[in-house]
């Protein structure tokens, strides 16, 4: 049997150095704003891109449908998100945010910058350079199918 440990397999220890990190950063916005990660998510998206459906903010955060759904029911709560049906298709609903959840987004978006600067400079600026250079080509990597 060919060994395999875990600790060192590639794919888990990207994995688990992204949940350390995303945990560790949780904790700003859960702390400061009592959000969750996929409500997070959500106000993200639409700060960047100003209106999204609901798919495409799934698509974008890599989240399955009901979390979407959730998150997008307690921000609409809060009153930082509204819903609009799109005048030519009524199947389609826009997302967008509201004046004040594009401001309760600003204070958080100097939050994250703060956070991936003091985590960049933790790594320093050639571990940084390579790590981003790494991720790059992860993201755009395509392997052969082994099936």
């Amino acid at each position: 049997m060919t060994e395999l440990k875990l600790e060192s397999f590639l794919p888990y220890r990207l994995a688990r150095a992204a949940e350390t990190v995303s945990l560790d950063f949780s904790h700003i916005y859960r702390e400061k704003h009592g959000l969750s990660r996929p409500e997070w998510r959500v106000l993200a998206t639409l700060a960047q891109f100003g209106k999204a459906t609901a798919t495409d903010i799934g698509g974008h955060s890599s989240m399955h449908k009901t979390k979407v759904s959730r998150a997008v029911f307690v921000l609409q709560q809060r009153k930082w998100l509204a819903r609009k049906t799109d005048e030519r298709d009524r199947r389609i609903e826009w997302l967008e945010l509201t004046q004040g959840g594009k401001k309760e987004f600003a204070r958080l978006a100097i939050l994250a910058r703060d956070y991936e600067t003091r985590l960049l400079a933790a790594l320093g600026k050639e571990r940084t350079s390579h790590l981003l250079a790494a991720l790059e080509k992860l993201e755009h990597m395509q392997l052969p199918n082994t099936k």
